[in-house]
């Protein structure tokens, strides 16, 4: 295990919540920002398969029942330097390994199910979902119970912060800003 001195700030919460928003302002205070999905997202580039949601979680899937539960944490945490925001982290053994590095904090970013919806339709990536109904189906798949999968729920209730974000930007922006005013004070 490294030694170094680091500062990690976990992102973890449902599809569409402004994940990818909060990692932007920690990007803006200096933070690198890591991926897990990134890393998901290099093994389909390198399999030849198209990015999608429904490959992506099957790959993930397939990653953590090879290589462990944790692999994509460990993948990132090799490539980190100093202080770092980690996006898309979806299971609990990817925070249990985080959480060996003292100066590691987790935040949940949450959204109404309906605001959720309305923001992944307008990115414009391929979501496998056409409709609410379909989006509420595959979010039960990252809700699972099974060490090799995505355990979103879990993942959610065992974050140190929860950030309602169903506002303004820069509504959100305060809150993660209260967030980091405490994680320099620890």
């Amino acid at each position: 295990m490294k030694t170094k001195k680091l500062k990690l700030i976990g992102l973890t919460g449902p599809n569409g919540a402004g994940k990818g928003e909060a990692a932007k302002y920690f990007i803006r205070k200096s933070y690198e920002y890591f991926s897990l999905s990134d890393e998901i997202r290099e093994e389909l580039k390198r399999n030849g398969l198209e990015i999608n949601r429904d490959n992506l979680i099957k790959k993930g899937n397939e990653l953590r029942e090879k290589f462990g539960p944790d692999i994509l944490a460990r993948r990132v945490m090799n490539k980190i330097k100093d202080k770092a925001v980690i996006d898309s982290i979806r299971n609990p053994a990817e925070i249990e390994y985080f959480r060996k590095f003292k100066d590691f904090i987790l935040i949940c970013i949450d959204a109404p199910v309906l605001i959720r919806f309305q923001r992944i339709m307008k990115r414009g990536r391929k979501e496998s979902v056409e409709n609410l109904y379909e989006f509420i189906r595959k979010e039960q798949e990252e809700m699972t119970n099974k060490e090799s999968a995505q355990q979103l729920l879990t993942c959610m209730k065992m974050a140190d912060y929860t950030v309602i974000n169903d506002g303004t930007i820069e509504e959100l922006h305060g809150k993660l800003g209260k967030i980091l005013e405490n994680f320099k004070e620890e």
